[in-house]
């Protein structure tokens, strides 16, 4: 008797279980869905507002140049400031000889001095930029 019981094999299953797959899935959906907006970042720059013509949209992202109050300069949304504006010129005559139809603008805080927005803006032109465009608001009615 004991060897009839393990003389039978078991037939192999060919079907996948797939519902704790499908567990994991919607756990890692809801933890995405969580963290993302968590995860939205860059320098909080109040802009100006004025009511000027935007800009065509395009598939790619452009240099963004950000000065804060304290005229302090940041790149593309990176949190981390520069240390020295020279590594503007330097960044974007790097970016332009990748790319060079890639838009450059500068998002100034609208309490920015101007004199390092401008200084932006000349750096940007140093580095061989022909067009540099400015971020604004619209303003509400």
């Amino acid at each position: 008797m004991s060897r009839a019981r393990y003389g039978r094999k078991k037939r192999l299953m060919g079907e996948i279980n797939v519902v704790p797959y499908i567990d994991v899935m919607l756990v890692l959906l809801v933890i995405f869905m969580v963290t993302a907006p968590l995860l939205s970042t860059g320098v909080k720059v109040d802009l100006p507002q004025a009511s000027a013509k935007a800009m065509q949209d395009d598939d790619e992202e452009p240099f963004v140049v950000t000065v804060d109050v304290d005229g302090n300069y940041y790149l593309n949304d990176d949190e981390e400031k520069l240390t020295s504006p020279q590594e503007i010129k330097a960044k974007a005559r790097a970016v332009l000889n990748r790319n060079p139809g890639l838009p450059f603008l500068v998002r100034g805080d609208g309490e920015a001095k101007y004199t390092f927005v401008v200084q932006a803006m000349v750096l940007l032109q140093e580095a061989g930029v022909e067009t540099v465009g400015l971020v604004t608001e619209t303003p509400e009615n």
